[in-house]
């Protein structure tokens, strides 16, 4: 008798929680003239096959379209006049003196991901995995793409990003990059934080994925358990042929 009551509050529990999720509202994103894209890390090391990190996240990226859905991003901003923000991820060599580290920090370091000389050294940057990829330079280097100084773990709480945002009278941003359940869910977290309103485009994204731990399974369930709204690019397009960005 007892372990039939136990198994009817567990079936009692399990139908609970069901019905929650399903219930999960989706408050919406209004985009408009407070509105900005904000990417993160759009690197070599994370998005081309010959970055460090290809091994563990280029079947999440191929499989999300997460190179062509950025880009697409990127024309967007040009197209509609939105402001894109980068907040990329740098490592200098004083970095690398840290005394303690997370579990991917160590990987990082050891696999150099992101390595520069230092904020004022540009030697051998070009073209390598902490540049930009290739096709988004046309798109960085114009006038209405700000790039924030570089976050250093995952989240921008290290670096200028929202004293950008706010110098330009953002309130909503509509965030995008890589990886998407470290530095893209970090950036959701913190600009939550900050009071700035956040949507995500969940196929602009991807992440790692390794035996027995699915990254982007897991930044796609906390996506929508924490942001506004969460797009595909496809109808990310829509809204913006009907968005009042006045």
């Amino acid at each position: 008798m007892k372990n039939l009551k136990t198994l009817f509050m567990v079936l009692a529990i399990i139908t609970t929680s069901s019905k929650i999720y399903a219930q999960l509202p989706d408050p919406g994103f209004v985009v408009d003239g407070t509105t900005a894209i904000v990417i993160t890390d759009p690197q070599n090391d994370f998005l081309s096959p010959d970055g460090v990190t290809w091994g563990v996240v280029g079947e999440s990226v191929t499989k999300n379209g997460t190179v062509a859905n950025l880009e697409t991003l990127f024309k967007l901003g040009k197209e509609y006049g939105i402001p894109v923000f980068v907040s990329p991820h740098y490592y200098y060599k004083h970095d690398h003196t840290w005394k303690f580290e997370g579990a991917l920090e160590v990987l990082m370091h050891n696999i150099g991901m992101f390595d520069r000389g230092d904020q004022l050294n540009i030697e051998s940057f070009e073209g390598s995995g902490a540049d930009f990829l290739e096709i988004y330079k046309q798109y960085i280097e114009q006038d209405y793409v700000t790039v924030s100084g570089p976050h250093k773990v995952y989240g921008p709480e290290q670096n200028d990003l929202s004293l950008q945002l706010r110098k330009q009278k953002i309130d909503k941003v509509i965030l995008a990059g890589m990886s998407g359940n470290l530095c893209v869910e970090s950036h959701l977290r913190e600009l939550l934080e900050d009071g700035f309103e956040v949507s995500v485009v969940s196929d602009a994204t991807a992440s790692a994925i390794l035996p027995g731990l699915d990254g982007n399974a897991a930044a796609q369930t906390n996506y929508r358990f924490v942001a506004s709204h969460v797009y595909k690019t496809a109808e990310l397009k829509e809204v913006f042929k009907n968005a009042d960005l006045k």
